[in-house]
């Protein structure tokens, strides 16, 4: 008698679950279909400004990038996707500067986490939501993003050339000084340990 009263149980709670089941496709049956015309709609339909699709350079109105060259984004990419090449430059006032040679940005490895956006110090890269990125070979997804070319470096006025000059000047002065001091200081501590073994030695 148990088993019987088992199997209807059972019996009813599976037909219970079908109606419910039932329920729902009945439901997507009068439901009103949307259909998205992409790519004759892209005009209309463009992507959530949040969405992050490529990343890409921040130019000044002068055309200037702001990238410094610190490697910050490349050491904070979990996966390597940046690559920095440096440069060492010599500027018209006569100092050494380290400038971006290239940056490359590998879109088909990156995971958009913007762990290098949130790192960078002068905001000089962001994300934009450019999602049409398909192409038919990954190496076209390794990309240059400093490919514009750069204005030239501004000539230095004479004050700044001055100011330059001054600078070595007060830095070989240091220099100097420290090794006099420390020159001194060396002789000092000679003719102290001298005089003590002369001490001893009496």
């Amino acid at each position: 008698m148990g088993s019987v009263k088992e199997y209807f149980s059972s019996l009813g709670s599976g037909i219970a679950s079908l109606v419910k089941g039932l329920a729902v496709t009945g439901k997507e049956f009068v439901t009103p279909k949307i259909t998205e015309c992409y790519p004759e709609n892209r005009n209309e339909q463009v992507a959530a400004p949040r969405f992050r699709a490529e990343l890409h350079f921040v130019y000044n109105e002068d055309g200037t990038h702001r990238c410094i060259c610190c490697g910050s984004c490349e050491r904070a990419c979990p996966n390597g996707t940046i690559t920095i090449e440096s440069k060492m430059v010599t500027t018209p006032a006569g100092t050494k500067k380290k400038k971006l040679a290239k940056y490359f940005y590998d879109l088909g490895s990156c995971t958009f986490c913007q762990l290098c956006v949130t790192n960078c110090p002068t905001d000089a890269i962001a994300f934009d939501n450019d999602f049409e990125q398909a192409v038919f070979t990954r190496d076209k997804l390794v990309k240059q993003l400093n490919n514009r070319p750069e204005p030239e470096e501004p000539e230095p006025t004479p004050e700044e050339l001055a100011a330059a000059a001054a600078e070595r000047e007060r830095k070989i002065a240091e220099a100097k000084a420290k090794a006099a001091a420390a020159k001194a200081a060396k002789e000092a501590a000679a003719a102290a340990e001298n005089n003590t073994n002369a001490t001893d030695n009496q």
